[in-house]
Parts: structure tokens; C-alpha cells; sequence
């Protein structure tokens, strides 16, 4: 379980980009974090895996404060958060199989890590985690050599291997297409649910995030202005959120527009111009 209390952050600059954030998300409950760009979304997470310093309050995973904790005590608190990235972080030069092993960096340590030197249990499970992401074919293959998909892919396997308790996503679908993005999204919110993680996906897709994921938490200007069911995001919700907008709109709208004729858009276009 993964529980923020009271936390805010301030810059230097004197901006304040969280204001006393409370949350609680229980061992296999993945929840979505959106919000306009500037919202804090981004600080929050690097808050919880403490890449910047919250300058207030407390964040405990399965009640240990790791807001604290420095050094070695930090390194092994981090083992226990696993990362996904926007832009996969792999290292291409490397095989599949090399970068997904790379999740037990903080285990086996760098000199064993340098010359491949994982026990055997590491790598059946490496074996077992792309069995699963559906890239067991593909061990042997360059990063360099995949699809966005792929790498998104090996990014998930990275992180299980790390054994955690926590995953923090952040934007795991902004550079793929849409089935893609479908796939990658059912791919985590179910590993979460089996492994029973608790997740934070940061994302600005509130449709697909609608679709997967068991809660929605909505930040604007460094404060939770919604927390609930993603059936819930009404209207007036996503304009407290995001601000005003039409979103009684269909999301059909488009492909109305793209089953059109040629003709019919010309025409459409054309309607109202001036002589």
C-alpha cells in the first residue's frame, strides 16, 4: 500500500507545484493521474520515487517512511518501485533479454551485472516476464531493432523483474497508435492485478485511462480536485479538472467525418464561406 500524507512541493523559484496531497492506493489498484500539462502530475511521481524532495509531508510504502531515508536505505527502498517510461529507456545496443535483466541491477550489483553474470532464477524469470509481455521469440534481439510497442513492452518486463511493490508509469502510451496503446494499457493494469501492484499511471489519454483502470485521481494546479470512479468523470468534472470545454461533443464525431465523401467535406467546408 502506497500513502501520501500531506505532501507539497515548492521550487526555488517560490512555485508551488504540489499543495498537501493525501492519497491512498491499496496493494492492486492501479489509478490514473490526469490533469492539464503543469498540473503536477509529473512532480508527484518523482516525488514518490524520490528523484526531487517533497519540502512537505510523508510517503510510505507498506508503512515504512521513505521520505527519509538516505543512502543504502534509499537504494533499497527504490528496488521496491518500478519504473515504465514515456521514452522506454533501453539501452539499444543491448539485447532484449540483457535489458530486461537490467531490473536486477540493485540486486546483483554492477560488476556481476557488467560481465552477465545473473543466477539462473534471474533468468528463468527474465524468461517467464517476456513469456508474458509476449516477446519470448525476440530474447536475442537488439532494442534498436523494435517497435515502440516492443520497447514498451520490454519497459514492463524491466520493471517486474525488479520484484516491487509499486509501479510509476508515466505517459506509457503517448508515442504509440491506438491499438497499441489499448494493448500496452490492458498489458499493465492486468500484470498489476495478478502481481498485486499498486500503480500510478500518469496519462493524458482520459478515454483509454476510462477503460482500464480501477480509479482516477484529477489534479489541477498542484491540488486533487477529483478522486473516484473513472464512471464518474462527468462533464462538470473533467471542466473542474481541465477547464472549460464542450465535452458533451461525441468522441464519434471524427469518424463521421472520415466516412464522409470527398464531395461531402468539400461541401461541408464550403457552406459557410464567403463569396
Amino acid at each position: 500500500m502506497l500513502t501520501l500524507t500531506g505532501v507539497s512541493k515548492r521550487y526555488q523559484t517560490g512555485e508551488l507545484a504540489l499543495s498537501d496531497i493525501d492519497l491512498t492506493i491499496p496493494a492492486g489498484q492501479v489509478i490514473a493521474l490526469i490533469g492539464p500539462s503543469g498540473a503536477g502530475k509529473s512532480t508527484l511521481i518523482r516525488c514518490v520515487n524520490r528523484l526531487i524532495e517533497p519540502t512537505d509531508g510523508k510517503v510510505q510504502l507498506d508503512g515504512d517512511d521513505i521520505t527519509r531515508v538516505r543512502g543504502a536505505k534509499l537504494r533499497q527502498a527504490r528496488r521496491q518501485i518500478g519504473m515504465i517510461f514515456q521514452n522506454y529507456a533501453l539501452v539499444e545496443r543491448l539485447s532484449v533479454m540483457e535489458n530486461v535483466l537490467s531490473g536486477r541491477l540493485a540486486y546483483v550489483g554492477f560488476w556481476r551485472s557488467y560481465f552477465r553474470r545473473f543466477p539462473k532464477s534471474d533468468i528463468q524469470q527474465a524468461f517467464h516476464l517476456l513469456q508474458r509481455v509476449g516477446l519470448e521469440t525476440m530474447f536475442d534481439k537488439r532494442g534498436d531493432a523494435l517497435s515502440g510497442g516492443q520497447k514498451q513492452r520490454v519497459g514492463i518486463a524491466r520493471a517486474l523483474m525488479q520484484n516491487p511493490k509499486l509501479l510509476l508509469v508515466d505517459e506509457p502510451t503517448a508515442s504509440l497508435d491506438p491499438k497499441t496503446s489499448r494493448q500496452i494499457m490492458r498489458l499493465i493494469c492486468d500484470l498489476c492485478r495478478e502481481q498485486q501492484l499498486a500503480a500510478i499511471i500518469n496519462i493524458h489519454d482520459v478515454v483509454l485511462a476510462q477503460q482500464f483502470v480501477d480509479r482516477v485521481v484529477g489534479l489541477r494546479a498542484g491540488r486533487i480536485v477529483f478522486d473516484g470512479s473513472p464512471q464518474d468523470l462527468s462533464p462538470a468534472i473533467l471542466t473542474s479538472i481541465y477547464g472549460e470545454e464542450d465535452w458533451e461533443i461525441p468522441a464519434d464525431n471524427e469518424d463521421d467525418e472520415e466516412r464522409a465523401s470527398p464531395e461531402d467535406r468539400v461541401r461541408s467546408l464550403t457552406v459557410d464561406a464567403h463569396p
